[in-house]
């Protein structure tokens, strides 16, 4: 069996269930499958039909299952939470994701959410928010995360605020130009200032955004909605 796909189709499963909300497992430690799906089983209303130990076997089980919901853990063996939620955009797949992990990580939180996800838990949760994070997206809802993952993201949202507020208009209007590609030359003539005043201003951007380069504010620029 070495080598073999960890890969669960759950006995009892039906295709021709259909008042149940159809669940798909993917997390690469048994106990933590077992104990979500042991959680999930005791409501009436939502089947577990299958259980995945990567992000392979994850697309793998969503394509042959055709699940109502994908709960997804973030840090698997090969491909991560992150790429699986994309492939399964990219591919036009109608599953929906919750995403539950022990990480609270920026670059998760915000890509998970980005890709489509209708919610990110954290697995400290009490199980009565994880049941009603599965029911809530069924019924179309999105924006399901943590206590604390909410927390995170409102301090995201200070920083991006305190952000804005520290530019000026001119420095502001320099950092539109950069995410447009424009030389200081090119920022010169458009503004009607010296290369000099540019080079200034955009030192002074650098500074308050906490970047070295003009690359790194355009991209900080666009991923926070600066400009």
């Amino acid at each position: 069996m070495d080598g073999l796909p960890m890969v669960k189709i759950n006995p009892g499963y039906s295709r021709s269930t259909t008042t149940a909300i159809r669940v798909v497992l993917a997390d690469d430690h048994p106990v933590v499958r077992a104990g979500i799906r042991n959680l999930l089983e005791r409501v009436p209303n939502i089947q577990v039909i299958g259980e995945a130990g990567s992000g392979a076997e994850a697309l793998r089980l969503v394509e042959e299952l055709a699940p109502d919901l994908l709960l997804l853990d973030m840090e698997m063996p090969g491909l991560k939470g992150l790429d699986v939620a994309r492939r399964l955009r990219a591919n036009g797949s109608a599953v929906r994701i919750l995403a539950l992990s022990a990480y609270d990580d920026r670059q998760y939180i915000l890509g998970l959410l980005a890709s489509g996800a209708a919610g990110y838990l954290t697995k400290e949760e009490a199980p009565e928010t994880i049941i009603q994070a599965v029911r809530g997206i069924m019924r179309g809802e999105h924006g399901w995360v943590s206590g604390r993952v909410a927390a995170q993201m409102a301090e995201w949202a200070g920083q991006k605020r305190a952000r804005i507020k520290r530019l000026t208009l001119h420095e502001a209007e320099e950092l539109r130009l950069v995410v447009a590609g424009k030389t200081n030359r090119e920022i010169a003539l458009a503004l009607g200032i010296s290369e000099k005043t540019v080079e200034k201003h955009l030192q002074a951007v650098f500074e308050k955004l906490g970047v070295a380069s003009r690359i790194e504010a355009a991209v900080l620029a666009v991923r926070e909605s600066l400009a």
